[in-house]
């Protein structure tokens, strides 16, 4: 007797472990951006060297970033410090320092509380002597 109540609550147990990892889960909240690379192409020394990315909020609740880096400090990212409302559109300025020549190709890292919680940036170009 003993043993059927045992193999009866393994088998509950197992079922209901089953069930919950199948369960459809939650749509989860994401940040989309419009691209997420941007390619200066040749650029003179001292040029422009602005850019930005635009995202937007595809989930449910209010988008927070909560550190942009770049891989280097010749690159400079400011983004919204406030909530980015469900639906709503956010801009990253990424300004690169065109004062040194040659080719680059670097990198912005974008941590938020959206389920893809980290996303990379990457801007790219060439910086030639005027």
């Amino acid at each position: 007797m003993k043993r059927y109540i045992l193999t009866l609550i393994v088998i509950i147990v197992s079922i209901s472990v089953v069930s919950a990892l199948s369960a459809p889960s939650e749509k989860k909240d994401s940040i989309i951006f419009n691209k997420l690379e941007h390619d200066y192409g040749t650029i003179e020394r001292g040029g422009d060297g602005n850019c930005e990315f635009i995202f937007t909020n595809k989930g449910r609740a209010p988008l927070v970033l909560n550190n942009v880096r770049a891989s280097c400090g010749c690159t400079v990212p400011k983004w919204p410090r406030e909530p980015i409302p469900p639906g709503e559109q956010g801009v990253i300025k990424v300004q690169y320092n065109t004062r040194i020549t040659g080719a680059f190709n670097k990198s912005i890292t974008v941590n938020s509380n959206a389920s893809n919680s980290t996303v990379r940036l990457t801007i790219k170009g060439q910086v030639t002597k005027k």
